[in-house]
C-alpha cells in the first residue's frame, strides 16, 4: 500500500471519529439542558398555574353574549327555553343521571306492577349500544324519585334512554329502530306499556343537536418549539412525569386536573422509536373541562414554563411565535365559549358535555 494511500486511509478514519464524536455530544447537550431545565430552582408553574395567571384572571370582567347569540340559542326543541341561567344550569347538573332528557331520546315502561330491581337488571343487561350510540337506564321508585336501577330496589317505570348525538355524528334511522325494537322485547317481558316517540321527530331533534356538536367542537392548541438542537425523548419523559403529567403508552402525556379528569394532553410528534423531538403540542379539549379548572390558562402557562426551562418558544401550528396578550386574548375567547355553552345548558365539562363530546 502507498503512503497516498494510507495517508488517505488515516484522514477517512479520522473524519469518522469525528461525526461519531459529534453526535454523541450533541445528544449529551440535548439531554444536559433538560436535566438543568428540570433540576429545580423554578417556579412550579407546571403544577399552579395561578402563579403567574392568577392576579390576571381574577381581575378580567367576564364577558357578555352579543344579542344574536341570545336570539339565536333562546328557542330549541330540544329542551325548550335554552335560555336558563347558569345557576340553573348548575342546580340542574349537581342532579345528573345516566339517561338525560336534554342529550338522549328517552322512552318510558311504565308497568303494572312494580318490579324488583334484579329483575330489571337481567332484562336490560344486553342493550348497552344501538350502533354507535350508548343506551343508559334509570328507574322511578315509590318514593317517586328517579335513580339508578339497584338490586333490592322496587320500581314502577323504566326509563331507557338513547344518546342522540356524539362526535361521530347524529342518531340515525336504523339504530333508532334498533332501539325501538329492544325496548318492545323487554316491554314484552316485563308485561309494561309505553308510547314510542315519532322517528321524524327525534330524528330532527338529534340533526339540531349534531348541529350545536359541531359548532361547539373546539380543540385547542399551543406548541413548544427547540430553540436548538432537539430533546432527549428518554429524559425529557421522566422529567415531565415529575412534574405531573401521566404518560400513556402511545406517547402522549396527560395533566391531570386533580379531581379525575384531565385538563390538556402533551404530544412529543414522535414515535416511540424516536429518541429526540424538536417539538411539544398541548392540546386542550375545551369543551370537556369545567371553566373553573381555568384548562387554558393552565396550558398557556404550561407552555410558556417549558419553553422557558428548555430554551424554546411557544408558537401555533404554524411555527409563529405566540405572544402572552395574544395567549390572554384567546382566553377571553374560551370565556366567551363557555358562556355560549352554559346557555346552552350544556356547560364544558359537565356529564353532559363529556358524553357528547366523546
Amino acid at each position: 500500500m502507498t503512503d497516498l494511500q494510507l495517508s488517505l486511509l488515516a484522514i477517512g478514519g479520522t473524519l469518522v471519529v469525528g461525526v461519531v464524536i459529534f453526535n454523541k455530544w450533541q445528544e449529551y447537550k440535548a439531554k444536559k439542558s433538560v436535566d438543568q431545565a428540570f433540576a429545580g430552582g423554578h417556579d412550579d408553574v407546571l403544577m399552579n398555574p395561578a402563579n403567574e395567571f392568577g392576579s390576571g384572571s381574577a381581575a378580567r370582567q367576564e364577558p357578555r353574549m352579543d344579542g344574536h347569540d341570545d336570539e339565536d340559542q333562546s328557542q330549541s326543541p330540544l329542551n325548550g327555553d335554552w335560555s336558563a341561567s347558569t345557576e340553573s344550569s348548575s342546580i340542574n347538573l349537581a342532579r345528573e343521571l345516566p339517561v338525560d332528557e336534554v342529550i338522549d331520546c328517552v322512552i318510558t315502561l311504565e308497568f303494572e306492577t312494580p318490579v324488583r330491581g334484579e329483575k330489571l337488571l337481567a332484562d336490560i343487561s344486553d342493550l348497552k349500544y344501538v350502533g354507535k350510540m350508548p343506551v343508559h337506564f334509570v328507574a322511578l321508585g315509590h318514593d317517586g324519585n328517579k335513580s339508578v336501577i339497584a338490586r333490592g330496589g322496587a320500581y314502577t317505570s323504566l326509563f331507557a334512554g338513547v344518546q342522540m348525538v356524539n362526535r361521530s355524528g347524529p342518531l340515525n334511522e336504523l339504530e333508532y329502530s334498533e332501539f325501538v325494537n329492544h325496548l318492545r322485547e323487554i316491554a314484552d317481558r316485563l308485561n309494561a306499556h309505553s308510547d314510542i316517540p315519532d322517528m321524524n321527530r327525534v330524528m330532527s331533534i338529534a340533526r339540531e343537536l349534531h348541529q350545536f356538536v359541531s359548532e361547539h367542537d373546539a380543540q385547542l392548541s399551543v406548541n413548544v418549539l427547540s430553540n436548538g438542537a432537539p430533546w432527549d425523548i428518554t429524559t425529557l419523559l421522566a422529567a415531565l412525569e415529575t412534574q405531573g403529567f401521566d404518560v400513556r403508552p402511545d406517547g402522549r402525556l396527560v395533566m391531570p386536573d386533580g379531581d379525575g379528569g384531565n385538563l390538556f394532553t402533551l404530544s412529543t410528534n414522535v414515535s416511540i422509536s424516536e429518541t429526540s423531538t424538536p417539538r411539544l403540542t398541548l392540546l386542550l379539549d375545551v369543551p370537556c373541562v369545567a371553566p373553573s379548572s381555568d384548562g387554558f390558562g393552565a396550558m398557556a402557562a404550561c407552555a410558556r414554563s417549558l419553553a422557558t426551562r428548555l430554551s424554546g418558544t411557544v408558537v401555533d401550528d404554524g411555527n409563529q411565535p405566540i405572544s402572552k396578550p395574544a395567549l390572554d386574548e384567546i382566553a377571553g375567547q374560551v370565556n366567551d365559549f363557555y358562556m355560549a355553552m352554559a346557555e346552552a345548558q350544556i356547560c364544558a365539562g359537565s356529564q353532559r358535555a363529556q358524553r357528547l363530546f366523546s
